[in-house]
């Protein structure tokens, strides 16, 4: 299986998981055989800076990609992604590791859109609301990592 993931940066499965994927700079694409991971590779993401609708699905789907999975993503995209077979997820953080741990693991939830996307936000978001996008993200990320210290500590 062919899994893509938004991700701030190129650093494969150590990449941080994007907030949004169509604005997130890189891809992480994954395959998967069972539980291993055979391949992993970052491509820059070509509607980074500007995109039109349906631009990235598009670019998921040329990738032969079966997953995508980000922090998430609006209504229109997973619409586009459901017509190309990609099975679309939201609501990820963390590194790509860690992701498709949970992935694997069945603890990944099925695409929902953005607040934003849902209030019918469409146009373009200002450097400030970007900004508390990722403060929200980290905040979901430091809330986990928190979590997953005390399982560690208590065993």
């Amino acid at each position: 299986m062919r899994i893509a993931i938004a991700a701030d940066d190129p650093r494969g499965l150590e990449s941080v998981v994007s907030h949004h994927f169509g604005r997130c700079p890189y891809y992480v694409f994954v395959e998967l055989e069972g539980k291993e991971v055979q391949k992993v590779e970052a491509k820059p993401n070509p509607g980074a800076e500007h995109h039109a609708p349906g631009e990235v699905p598009a670019f998921i789907h040329a990738q032969g990609a079966e997953v995508i999975i980000a922090g998430g993503m609006g209504q229109r995209a997973i619409a586009a992604f459901h017509q190309y077979g990609i099975r679309p997820y939201t609501g990820a953080s963390g590194s790509v590791r860690h992701v498709l741990e949970a992935l694997v693991g069945g603890a990944l939830e099925d695409a929902r859109p953005c607040k934003d996307h849902e209030e019918g936000e469409h146009e373009e978001h200002d450097e400030a609301h970007r900004l508390r996008e990722e403060a929200e993200a980290l905040r979901r990320q430091l809330d986990e990592a928190a979590r997953r210290l005390d399982e560690l500590t208590r065993r």
